[in-house]
């Protein structure tokens, strides 16, 4: 059985020197070879690169002269007997000998500039490399280290099936587990009794999320078992090399690139823990400014919420602006297109917004309105019940609750009845048209004894009429009053008694009143008796109703 074995590993490193030896078409006509690297030509052995030529020697190119190295080194290792390698001097450069053979020699014109290396150190690194190489063929022509690699790798790969094993085992107690308690967590996490994340949504994720997970260690371990297998044998180890190097490069890029983003995460860290301490310092200044006695025009409580809004958000703007070049990938080219994206999409995209916004900070800082009060704006009518950054919300008489663009406000008159009083509360007026033949002395008294009647309308200050216009067939009375601010009824509601109760006085004392416009009376008056003012259906209504006589 030994003789076989050394006869498949002689066999073996024969058909390697001279797949490695055998010239290429292009490397007999003095071109380089299959194996020409993009900076030389290399000497190939055992997959292990000795060395590589980069300069003519005697006029001799790079490609002829690995392909003579090849040939003279597969012949030196198979005469067998002495092969030591060493490095002597030669008027041309450094001869490499294996066993007293000279192997190849080192001239300056093979010499890397980029490496920034002299002559005697790239001949002694080929010469490390040419020992690592006889050593390996040494290797491979040993049975026993065949049979110890052999055993080596079958070891690796049973305990490889065993961490796959496990991790199928692991991941199934993962599923049943985290499963569990994602679902508990997720039945506790809701608002207003509403669940924020679905268990049946849930699921899905977690599971594909564990799978990405499973299959991301199945593909380091496959990845090291090669590696580590391939590394055991002499022929394939410059192969499981090069993928280990590969990997730790990899582990190497993101260590190094996570410990050099560590000093400017730490700026940005402070810069954002500087302008969340400003932020609160200058919101605490602002409110003890806004509660002292002296106080500041457009600094009011009730502008307050806004200001403290502006202020943060100014000072975060400038964090961010001032942290950008510190955060990681701030100066890559995907991250400045992402910025210039955003840039033109804003810019584009919220022109609106931004007049909307801007129409809601002159609204709170001109305090042209401000919640609690009645308001009439183009030809809606209630009150403000809230104010926002683009709109306004108010509520009507009728319960109707309406949103105004902020720009529309900004664009129309608006009439403010709880500003035309003396204290808190609003205006509630009416108008009616009654003939010349009336006394306006009696008109008025009649108005404001309608006034008087009606709940939610204040006694002080007391309701006045006014005599707006001298119309061709009647004068025009406009009645003026305050109503109760903490009544708990709308101003259509207090309108709508006040407008009965004008009815009833006058139908009292038998006045007409000439609304809408005719010009032409009859013989007798339009008025209602008040034996006649609960007629059927509405008889019924009538002790509900007898605050109005």
């Amino acid at each position: 059985m030994q003789p076989i074995l050394r006869l498949l590993a002689t066999i073996l490193i024969s058909l390697q020197f001279a797949w490695a030896a055998s010239p290429s078409p292009a490397a007999e006509n003095g071109k380089a070879s299959v194996q020409t690297a993009a900076d030389g030509v290399p000497l190939v052995v055992f997959n292990r690169t000795v060395f590589v030529f980069r300069g003519e020697f005697l006029g001799v190119p790079p490609a002829t002269r690995a392909r003579r190295a090849q040939e003279t080194l597969t012949d030196r290792i198979q005469k067998g007997g002495d092969l030591v390698v060493a490095i002597k001097d030669n008027p041309e450069g450094k001869l490499v000998m294996l066993g007293g053979t000279a192997i190849f020699i080192v001239t300056p014109g093979d010499v890397d500039p980029l490496l920034h290396q002299d002559i005697n150190e790239v001949s002694r690194q080929a010469g490390q490399r040419l020992e690592q190489v006889i050593g390996e063929t040494r290797e491979a022509r040993s049975i026993e280290a065949i049979v110890k690699a052999l055993g080596i790798a079958a070891a690796a790969t049973a305990i490889y099936i065993a961490l796959l094993s496990g991790i199928g085992r692991l991941r199934a107690w993962l599923v049943a587990g985290f499963m569990e308690r994602a679902a508990h967590k997720a039945a506790r996490l809701n608002v207003g009794g509403t669940q924020l994340i679905e268990t049946g949504h849930l699921y899905p994720i977690l599971l594909r999320l564990l799978n990405a997970i499973r299959w991301l260690i199945v593909g380091l371990l496959t990845y090291e078992w090669i590696s580590f297998v391939l590394s055991r044998f002499p022929y394939t180890r410059p192969w499981g090399e090069r993928l280990n190097d590969y990997l730790l490069g990899v582990a190497e890029a993101l260590v190094s690139g996570i410990v050099g983003a560590i000093p400017g995460l730490g700026v940005a860290a402070v810069i954002f823990v500087l302008a969340r301490f400003s932020t609160n310092f200058v919101s605490r200044l602002l409110e003890r400014v806004a509660q002292g006695q002296a106080g500041i025009g457009w600094l009011a409580p009730d502008t307050m919420p806004t200001t403290r809004r502006l202020v943060g958000t100014g000072i975060w703007l400038f964090a961010i602006a001032m942290a950008y070049p510190y955060l990681p990938g701030a100066q890559t080219e995907a991250f400045r297109g992402l910025s210039v994206l955003l840039g033109l999409m804003i810019s584009l995209g919220a022109s609106s917004v931004v007049g909307q916004s801007a129409a809601g900070l002159i609204l709170t800082y001109t305090r042209t309105i401000r919640p609690g009060e009645y308001v009439k704006i183009g030809e809606h009518e209630g009150t403000v019940v809230g104010m926002g950054m683009f709109a306004t919300t108010i509520r009507t008489g009728l319960g109707e609750e309406l949103s105004i663009p902020n720009s529309l406000i900004t664009g129309s008159v608006t009439k403010n009845y709880s500003r035309a009083v003396s204290g808190q509360g609003y205006v509630v007026d009416t108008t009616v048209t009654i003939g010349y033949d009336t006394p306006w002395r009696q008109v008025e008294a009649m108005l404001i004894e309608a006034a008087h009647a009606t709940p939610g309308i204040l006694k002080t200050p007391a309701p006045r009429v006014f005599q707006t216009a001298l119309s061709d067939y009647y004068p025009e009375y406009r009645l003026f009053a305050q109503a109760v601010p903490g009544e708990p009824r709308a101003r259509a509601e207090i309108l709508s008694t006040l407008h009965a109760n004008i009815q009833d006085v006058f139908n009292r004392y038998g006045v007409q009143i000439m609304s809408p416009h005719y010009i032409d009376d009859g013989s007798e008056p339009k008025v209602v008796k008040p034996e006649n003012w609960y007629p059927a259906p509405v008889a019924a209504e009538k002790p509900a109703d007898s605050h109005r006589s």
